[in-house]
């Protein structure tokens, strides 16, 4: 199985961000996975479902020892974050990060025959992070769990690493059907098409994303990498979508009773 070589978003010899932009193939959302190394540990972020166990296994493991991976960060419980959950827990170590509002939920992704081969249960693999984020230990670094809630999930969370600067943004700035997704965004005018209708749909509003703003503006921030589509790379860049997200109205800001009527047509 081939597969494109993966974007190296950083890398100091010690410590090195991967991304994976081409492993979805026919009718699934292009998405973006991560692969995090510091030392002689390893993290996923936001690996995805059945789509991408294979081919994201086959690619990392050219650049990781699989039996040395500590975590699957998983910003919510979506199936293209973490549909493939029981695949991991099978063959690796790792510990799955999520919020803690999904760590009672996730378990109803594995079967009971993979739950036997676990030598303990699902649950006991699962780290439940509180809603107000925490710090996990990697390496000779952390990895930040952020609050993201309501961008889109109930329970959402983003994830920080300080030595890279990198912000793993989840859904947030997430761009569909742009050509050129391994590039970052060169034009923000331009790219917004690309943007909004998801953001105005997914994102729960823009009341949470201003604060989210001023969170993120607290953190010093070299590049917002979303789940899907482009990346925003630079100072200018990330402050540029920093004021666009707390600007643009969506999700229930967009809401009237327009949109809560008692349907009358018929599926044909």
């Amino acid at each position: 199985m081939s597969a494109k070589a993966p974007i190296v978003l950083f890398d100091n010899g010690d410590h090195k961000c991967l991304m994976f932009d081409s492993l979805v193939t026919g009718e699934g959302v292009q998405s973006n996975q991560f692969l995090l190394v510091d030392g002689k540990q390893e993290a996923l972020i936001d690996p995805g479902g059945d789509l991408t166990y294979t081919p994201l296994s086959v690619a990392a493991s050219r650049h990781m020892n699989i039996q040395r991976l500590a975590y699957v960060f998983a910003s919510h419980q979506d199936p293209d974050i973490i549909g493939a959950i029981d695949r991991w827990l099978v063959h690796t170590p790792a510990q799955v990060v999520t919020s803690k509002l999904w760590a009672r939920f996730l378990p109803h992704l594995v079967s009971n025959y993979v739950t036997g081969q676990l030598s303990g249960s699902v649950f006991d693999r699962i780290v439940g992070v509180p809603d107000a984020g925490i710090n996990v230990r990697f390496g000779d670094s952390y990895i930040q769990c952020l609050p993201a809630h309501f961008m889109h999930s109930v329970g959402n969370l983003q994830f920080y690493d300080p030595v890279s600067r990198i912000l793993f943004s989840g859904d947030l700035g997430a761009s569909m059907e742009s050509e050129n997704d391994h590039l970052p965004v060169a034009d923000f005018d331009r790219h917004i098409p690309h943007m909004i209708g998801f953001h105005r749909r997914y994102i729960g509003s823009r009341k949470v994303c201003q604060l989210w703003a001023e969170m993120i503006r607290g953190l010093d921030v070299a590049m917002i990498v979303p789940q899907h589509g482009k990346r925003f790379e630079g100072p200018a860049m990330v402050e540029r979508f920093l004021e666009w997200v707390s600007s643009t109205d969506c999700g229930i800001d967009l809401m009237g009773q327009e949109n809560y009527r008692a349907p009358v047509d018929f599926i044909q």
